[in-house]
């Protein structure tokens, strides 16, 4: 609108103000409006979302709540239920799984002994996963490790399918157990893991095996390879023509110190729930001992 201007006298001139158009008001009311009507909704639909978000929580609780009766109430402690981040479990979720590790050391039967335990449908038991020395580096990547092979996240070839009942691995002695040996019976006793010790009674024979292992490892005696472990008789028969020397001067020592570290790792763990197995008891009478899983038992 045009400004009205009125001229009274010479020199003076006054001029009036536009009068308010009634339409401009009544757009910032309705934008006020829409504004809060804007603003309402949105307060109602995050509401909505937060109570529709509840539901479905508490529902996904209660569906993974897992109770099995047919469990002793001496076994509830080690009797998990894993919820793994990277495959679902399905139907097999309210199946009770065991943990367990196998402390032994080197040429004491150990790869034997796993092998019998992954001939059953439902166990798992994943090798020597601390070999690898990043995993092993520090108490936080040593846990880390556990949580994933616990939690049923760790693949190997020795993995099963989601029904799995037991699921463990292989640990030498010398690979950070013994360095870390009381932050990792805390975790075992928190988590409901199970030990077994596996060594040989007879010190001798595993250091010849020792010196013999580490001989093939150059020589590759079979065909240019190098077998930790031998599948057939040939194959032992090939190795076996191996005689390594022995140094007598220090032999006496290098048992005392052998059976010294098998001494302070049944010390160190003796507050874990354990079982104590020598590879010759096995080999002569394999009824000795038995792993007990949720689906039955392992002779071993």
């Amino acid at each position: 609108m045009a400004e009205a201007i009125c001229l009274f006298t010479k020199g003076t001139i006054i001029i009036k103000s536009p009068k308010k158009s009634p339409i401009f008001l009544r757009m910032i009311v309705l934008v006020f409006a829409m504004v809060c009507g804007v603003y309402i909704c949105s307060v109602c639909l995050n509401q909505t979302n937060f109570g529709t978000t509840s539901k479905l929580l508490n529902v996904e609780i209660n569906k993974r709540h897992c109770c099995d009766y047919e469990v002793d109430r001496s076994q509830t402690p080690y009797a998990h239920y894993p919820k793994p981040e990277t495959f679902s479990r399905a139907e097999c979720a309210c199946n009770p799984v065991r943990y367990f590790a196998i402390f032994s050391m080197q040429r004491s039967g150990s790869g034997w002994f796993e092998t019998l335990l992954n001939s059953h449908t439902n166990v798992s038991s994943n090798g020597e996963i601390f070999s690898v020395k990043e995993r092993r580096n520090n108490v936080t990547s040593i846990l880390t490790t556990l949580d994933r092979v616990y939690n049923l996240d760790w693949f190997t070839s020795a993995s099963k399918n989601q029904c799995s009942a037991a699921v463990g691995f292989k640990w030498m002695l010398n690979q950070g157990l013994m360095e870390n040996h009381k932050e990792i019976v805390e975790y075992f006793n928190n988590r409901g893991v199970s030990v077994i010790f596996l060594f040989r009674r007879n010190l001798l024979r595993r250091m010849v095996s020792v010196l013999a292992n580490s001989f093939d490892r150059y020589a590759k005696l079979l065909n240019g390879t190098h077998k930790s472990h031998v599948h057939s008789l040939e194959e032992a028969d090939t190795l076996s023509r191996y005689k390594p020397v022995i140094d007598l001067s220090s032999l006496v020592t290098d048992l005392k110190q052998m059976d010294q570290r098998v001494s302070e790792a049944l010390e160190y763990f003796s507050s874990t729930r354990h079982i104590r197995l020598y590879y010759e008891d096995l080999v002569k009478n394999r009824t000795v001992g038995c792993f007990f899983t949720s689906q039955g038992t392992v002779d071993i």
